[in-house]
């Protein structure tokens, strides 16, 4: 990858290109694209890294964790809704009806529904008591590939997905809502995406050549072309189009896919070229104009450069407008709170990074991770949507960072006067669990557009060994391990089912130095290598978990400590 410096009347622009996975200099850059292993693109563009239903446990009726609706015996009108709080060691409570003598009350989502119920029924107020159960009609669109749509609505694999049918019966989404596609541009002639376009009606219905409207741009009807300077932000790439059907493609209209809003406003506002490629510069009118026009979610699946101190004003700027900046985390595989990565890591209220799973709720292989770093997964492999050549499936965290930025729009259509930080924090606190994403992302979770709507905190993951029994246990590397150094660490918990190591600290060389996860069958279940501090192995089948490290003959660090090891035991 090359960024060239040009000197422009004193404006320095980084011009970000597309390369390949190689060395220039210190920089490590990426091909426009790598094929996945089924043969699909995985998008690396703009940095060309452009980054090219809480569902109920099985077998349970759906319901909002941890809140419960309680017929008293006594009559309501005579009881304190404090006295109850306190009597039932609720988190809160409030009256429902007067005419039932009922009560909703909310306790520890910890706390077993079956155990609350069973505890509560022998209480003395309690006339009857049952979990604040969830209905809804099983209403879909009649798209005619929605059944591909797994990000949205995963048939294999249930939970793994942003909850969007669970949604849809609440909203569909609001064209009041502007959502500025920060891209290659978009179709806006692609039958799911017309009717879902931004139109600046002064430009649309004025003269041709002529700043109708007088904000300084010319004919920008549908958004504006800041790679070629021009009023049309036609897509010549594909992957802005993409990334806006995910957002919004018409929803109910009988064509190919549906967004995760079927109405919105996209405004398409292209700063990459053809290639693939932009400039900072480009990059800072985008933002400046998608702001000054009314956008209030701004999705940038694009990410490459370094640190800019005019990249970051920008997204302050938009922050101090109210408007939240979705960025795409990366597809290098990198830590990111090792490894920079921008825009995605710039350290801003607005900005919510975005990592990649697949459609088995794992990290994609290529995703950029950080606990401390990323905020949030979405899914990102084998993503079909809308480009100006027909359907197209993408892979990359590009194809991720819509899911999100669709997901708060749709939020904002249902709650409009939500802020920034209401928006992400929500996205955040409600994002679906799941173990393996704790150590990767600071919510630990993927994005659930029905928990986001009803503002539903979903239990801890039951898969989590972090909410297991905990069996002390004291093994550890030498402190730096040597060079060539080998050795491994057999930890049993006699009689248990399942059972993972916890790393209160883990720091070998990248790549190099690597511990292997077994268990007693010599089975490998991960290999872990890097910056993975308070972290556990995966779930191990037994009582007993091998780890088997090994370093190189080059570069050593601190190495890593076990403080314990977590365990279920047999059923």
């Amino acid at each position: 990858m090359g960024i060239s410096l040009f000197l422009l009347g004193g404006l320095i622009t980084f011009f970000i290109v597309v390369m390949g996975w190689g060395t220039f200099d210190h920089f490590r850059f990426t091909f426009g694209g790598i094929m996945n292993n089924h043969g699909r693109f995985i998008l690396l563009l703009g940095a060309l890294l452009v980054f090219c239903s809480h569902q109920a446990w099985a077998g349970l009726p759906q319901a909002v964790p941890g809140e419960y609706v309680v017929k008293l015996k006594a009559d309501i009108s005579k009881v304190s809704m404090t006295m109850v709080t306190k009597s039932f060691q609720a988190d809160f409570s409030r009256p429902i009806s007067q005419v039932s003598n009922t009560v909703l009350i909310k306790r520890s989502m910890l706390d077993r529904t079956e155990a609350v119920v069973a505890q509560l029924k022998r209480h003395p107020l309690v006339e009857i008591i049952e979990p604040n159960y969830i209905y809804h009609a099983s209403v879909l669109p009649n798209d005619a590939r929605l059944s591909d749509l797994w990000g949205l609505r995963n048939q294999q694999k249930s939970g793994i997905d942003i909850g969007a049918e669970a949604a849809w019966d609440i909203t569909t989404g609001s064209r009041d809502i502007v959502v500025a596609v920060i891209d290659s541009g978009v179709d806006y002639t692609i039958a799911d995406l017309q009717n879902n376009m931004w139109v600046n009606e002064a430009e649309k219905n004025g003269t041709a050549g002529v700043d109708d409207d007088g904000n300084g741009f010319v004919d920008d009807i549908y958004g504006y072309d800041f790679a070629n300077s021009d009023g049309d932000p036609m897509d010549d790439n594909n992957h802005g189009s993409h990334c806006a059907g995910t957002i919004g493609a018409e929803g109910n209209n009988g064509e190919g896919v549906v967004g995760v809003n079927w109405q919105v406003k996209i405004m398409a506002l292209k700063f990459l070229t053809g290639s693939g490629s932009g400039t900072l510069e480009a990059a800072l009118q985008a933002i400046d104009y998608a702001v000054a026009n009314g956008a209030k979610i701004l999705s940038n699946s694009w990410g490459g450069g370094g640190f800019s101190q005019n990249l970051y004003d920008a997204i302050e700027r938009a922050k101090d407008a109210g408007v939240l900046f979705v960025a795409a985390a990366g597809n290098s595989g990198a830590n990111n709170d090792s490894t920079d990565a921008y825009p995605a890591n710039y350290e801003l209220d607005n900005v919510i990074s975005v990592a990649a799973i697949d459609s088995n709720g794992n990290l994609a292989s290529f995703s950029s991770y950080g606990k401390k770093k990323v905020h949030i997964a979405a899914p990102g492999v084998d993503i079909l949507s809308t480009t100006p050549q027909g359907l197209k499936y993408f892979d990359g965290t590009s194809m991720a960072t819509p899911h999100v930025s669709g997901v708060a729009a749709l939020l904002l259509s249902s709650e409009p006067l939500l802020d920034y930080a209401q928006i992400k924090d929500r996205l955040m606190a409600t994002s679906h669990r799941l173990s393996n994403l704790k150590s990767k992302t600071i919510s630990g979770g993927i994005v659930n557009a029905y928990n986001a709507l009803t503002n539903t905190v979903p239990p801890p993951d039951p898969n989590d060994p972090a909410n297991w029994e905990k069996a002390p246990f004291t093994a550890a590397s030498p402190h730096p391990y040597d060079n060539n150094f080998s050795n491994t660490y057999t930890l049993t918990v006699p009689g248990a089912a399942k059972v993972a190591a916890h790393f209160s600290k883990f720091d070998t060389e990248n790549r190099y130095d690597k511990v292997i996860v077994k268990d007693s069958s010599g089975n490998v279940y991960a290999t872990l290598t890097g910056s993975l501090d308070d972290i556990y192995t995966p779930v191990v089948d037994g009582e007993t978990v091998i780890l088997e490290f090994s370093s190189d003959g080059s570069i050593t660090r601190y190495g890593f400590d076990v403080d314990h090891v977590a365990y279920i035991e047999p059923n």
